[in-house]
Order: structure tokens, then C-alpha cells, then sequence
């Protein structure tokens, strides 16, 4: 599949050929993909929520009443949680909420990702993402002139300290280098935009894992 290469200021740079089994994937698998977005999303979270339980509760141990004779039900302790003031039953502790997915499947995520944007016309090969200075407005404008306000750049192998630093202020635009490449990243903006250079290392990516 031939694609072709833009500049930032809107001219045509000639074409670059995409792999097939990369960006070319007809069936696109939606359950792949959102087995991949939960464990990205697991993987983020902070696990920090935390109750007191029934050990760190400051409330008094001793025992309310006596054991028999008075006509209620048996307890123990007021730091039970069906006493107000007592601790939570069963409540969230600190923890880690990531799980394993294997990597078989988080690299057929990707390319499903990379390949659901090139069958939908998202897909957008730049030549390169690098500008003189970091003015937030003139990169604004050059975006908003190619149809870019809600775009996920992948700028190489190093992201232009110019570009990076013009385009953080802009909203719905993220900016990740070609390692930062992940399938939530792709999905949740609209347009993919990919560098020369991206495309070539991530076909010389995938290409290496197939030889292997």
C-alpha cells in the first residue's frame, strides 16, 4: 500500500510504501484491541485507595457487654463494621491492578490499531515533524491548514525539542517518539500522523519479529 508524504506546510514530499501486514489488515479485531486498552489502563492505575481496617481502627477492643443475659446479639467490639464509627468490611486496600497479557497479542494489538487507522483514511505520513521555533500559534495554523486538531504524532526516534514544546499546549494533539507508540494512545485521537522515520522503524519492527 502506497501512501502519500506531506510536509507541514502542506506540500507534497513524494510517497512511501506501508506493509500489508503491518498497516494493512482487512478484518480489524475490536476484542483484541480492547483486551489491549484494559491492560494499559489496569497498568496506570495507581492502586493508592485504602480503608482503615478493623486492626488500625483507634476505637476501643474492649468487649461492649457481657457475653450472656442481656437480650441482644453477642459482640465483641465496636471497631465492627455494622457499629458507626467502625471499620469498613471488605474495603479497598493498597494494590496493584496490572495483569499479564502476552506479548503475541499486544503486538497484533498494534498492528490492528496502525491498521484500523490506515482502512479508516486516518493515517497521515509526515516527512518531518520539526520546526525552527517553538511558537504554539504558527504550529496551530499549519495544523488546523492540513485538518490536524485531534492527532496523536509519533515524531521518530527523538521527539524536535521545538515541536515538542510548541505543540504541549495544544489540546487533543499528543506528541510520543517511536517508542512511546501504544495501541490507547492510537485509538483515542482521531488522526494518526507517523514521520518517515517512524513508519521505516516500525516496519523494521515488526519485520524483525517475523525473521525471529
Amino acid at each position: 500500500m502506497k501512501i502519500d508524504v506531506i510536509k507541514l506546510d502542506s506540500s507534497k514530499a513524494g510517497s512511501i510504501e506501508l506493509s500489508d501486514e503491518v498497516f494493512g489488515i482487512e478484518e480489524i479485531r475490536p476484542d483484541i484491541l480492547q483486551r489491549c486498552v484494559v491492560w494499559q489502563l489496569a497498568k496506570r492505575r495507581a492502586g493508592t485507595h485504602k480503608v482503615q481496617t478493623r486492626n488500625e481502627n483507634s476505637r476501643t477492643g474492649k468487649k461492649m457487654y457481657k457475653q450472656k443475659g442481656t437480650g441482644g446479639a453477642r459482640h465483641g467490639s465496636r471497631r465492627a463494621p455494622q457499629f458507626v464509627g467502625g471499620s469498613r468490611a471488605f474495603g479497598p486496600v493498597v494494590r496493584s491492578h496490572a495483569f499479564d497479557l502476552p506479548k503475541k497479542v499486544r503486538k497484533l494489538a498494534l498492528r490492528h490499531a496502525l491498521s484500523s487507522k490506515a482502512k479508516s483514511g486516518d493515517l497521515v505520513v509526515l516527512d518531518t515533524a520539526v520546526i525552527d521555533a517553538p511558537k504554539t500559534a504558527a504550529l496551530k495554523a499549519s495544523l488546523e491548514k492540513l485538518g490536524l486538531t485531534n492527532a496523536l504524532f509519533i515524531a521518530g526516534p527523538e521527539v524536535d525539542t521545538n515541536f515538542g514544546l510548541a505543540a504541549r499546549n495544544l489540546t487533543h494533539v499528543d506528541v510520543l517518539p517511536n517508542a512511546g507508540l501504544n495501541v490507547y494512545d492510537v485509538l483515542r485521537r482521531q488522526k494518526l500522523v507517523l514521520t518517515r522515520a517512524a513508519v521505516e522503524a516500525i516496519q523494521a519492527r515488526f519485520a524483525e519479529v517475523e525473521a525471529a
